[in-house]
């Protein structure tokens, strides 16, 4: 028996490929499956079944594709409704995988066709549970991302997850190895941990959703307490996941068309198309091209892209580094943004070559901006997290969370410069590139971030640990 977990950092993302005896069963599989098929190819081992743990929000899964060139038939768990053929399985159903099973384990809440595969080895022992989005390490999946379509109130799912993780997976053994969908960073709950395996064991004594003496009553108030709004996308993503999508070849081969800076100019101002900039946040700063938005495809990617752009088919241009033009293409279509229409080629620097203007962002050192400070108030809004900015901040900053940016547009000055500023420099020169391309430009972006600024001696506000928020 072989289990791989395929972590994806920028996603936060666990897939998982399952082999014995020649035999394989993936699960949750990221869009592009040429990985899974080689590995089996390289193992001389046949694909049997892909499996689903739910209809995702925040990824569009490769199980359309994988079955397509596979062969392999897609299974969901109960309750479940796919435009496309799959096996909807029954709860407790057994999927003979060469010596050993994989259960299938109703366990609504997260969403209501939510399911836990349960893999038990060659002696019909349980041996570990791969538990979507129902469990976590750490946590368990928000249940308000389906309200809608279950028309049920996210109490109600978290109602109902709290009777499938007693149960379902609380009453298996200690010993049981726990595999989650995602790890700390991802959207899908509150509190993940970084680690990305664990046993059930350690999560019955540190997560706090797992309490033995925990109501139902208290799990609902403590797993609903302090959702905010899932990003927009993920209603999107989820009716991919479930009608069904474009090869991610076909995406490939329409988004890596090179553009002249001709072409790229005429394209941007006659379609709609945003322009977005994937270069390092330094580069971008240098100099990019007027109401670019920049999102770094060294940072957190995809996820910031889905929140912030939000419509999936939104028609997109790309500037990237060179070569690195088709992953940003593949990273975009994870999250379902399959409408790229080509890229700047030789990137913004055939720009400049081409004489067009092109805009800068002011910034400045943390030591710069202590003088500043100490020669009188200056403005200064911070776009980190609420987590993060209630543990520790700028005394007297104002916070506008990057994620939630348009709705504090109004509050930044109109007549004097400001400063912005996030933890390390990557969400800021995002932030200043959203609000440059809605025509304010009278603001400085904070190099290193709160990070530098705390190390230049800033007076910050008495550090709050955040677990206790």
């Amino acid at each position: 028996m072989k289990i791989e977990q395929i972590y994806t950092g920028c996603l936060a993302q666990g897939a998982y490929y399952i082999e014995s005896k020649g035999e394989v069963a993936i699960i949750d599989p990221l869009r592009e499956v040429t990985p899974y098929m080689e590995r089996a190819k390289r193992n001389k081992a046949k694909i049997k079944y892909i499996f689903e743990t739910h209809f995702h929000a925040d990824f569009v899964s490769g199980h359309v594709t994988l079955s397509k060139l596979s062969g392999a038939p897609i299974i969901y768990g109960p309750t479940a409704n796919p435009s496309f053929d799959a096996i909807v399985a029954k709860d407790g159903q057994v999927f003979p995988l060469g010596d050993i099973t994989i259960t299938a384990l109703h366990t609504p809440g997260h969403t209501m066709e939510s399911t836990t595969y349960l893999l038990k080895d060659n002696n019909g022992k349980d041996h570990a549970i791969f538990s979507g989005d129902t469990l976590f390490l750490g946590d368990v999946g928000r249940p308000d991302l389906a309200q809608k379509a279950a028309n049920m109130t996210q109490e109600e799912l978290a109602g109902l997850l709290f009777e499938s993780l007693r149960s379902k997976i609380m009453t298996l053994a200690d010993d049981v190895i726990v595999y989650p969908a995602h790890g700390a960073g991802s959207a899908c709950g509150k509190n993940l941990s970084k680690k990305t395996v664990g046993t059930l064991v350690e999560q019955k004594q540190t997560n706090y959703a797992l309490r033995a003496d925990m109501t139902k009553e208290e799990f609902i108030k403590e797993v609903t307490d302090g959702l905010l709004p899932p990003p927009q996308y993920f209603p999107l993503n989820v009716k991919m996941n479930k009608e069904g999508y474009d090869d991610i070849e076909d995406v490939i081969e329409r988004g890596t068309k090179p553009l002249s800076a001709q072409e790229f100019k005429f394209i941007a101002n006659t379609t709609g198309a945003i322009v977005l900039d994937v270069r390092n946040e330094k580069d971008f700063i240098k100099g990019h091209i007027p109401r670019s938005i920049f999102i770094g495809i060294e940072g957190g990617f995809a996820p910031w892209v889905g929140a912030l752009i939000a419509d999936v088919e939104q028609p997109i241009l790309l500037v990237a580094p060179k070569g690195r033009e088709e992953e940003a293409i593949i990273r975009l279509s994870r999250v379902g943004f399959d409408n790229t229409l080509g890229f700047l080629d030789g990137g913004f620097e055939a720009w400049k070559h081409a004489g067009f203007d092109y805009d800068t962002i002011s910034s400045i050192s943390a030591e710069e901006l202590k003088s500043k400070m100490e020669n009188g108030e200056i403005p200064i809004f911070d776009v980190r997290k609420e987590g993060e900015f209630k543990s520790e901040h700028v005394k007297d900053a104002h916070h506008t969370p990057l994620d939630y940016l348009n709705d504090h547009l109004s509050e930044f000055p109109e007549d004097k410069p400001f400063y912005v500023h996030c933890a390390g420099g990557y969400r800021s020169v995002i932030a200043a590139s959203i609000l440059k391309s809605r025509g304010i430009h009278n603001l400085i972006d904070v190099s290193g971030g709160f990070a530098a600024i705390k190390d230049a001696g800033v007076p910050v506000t008495d550090y709050v640990c955040p677990t206790t928020l």
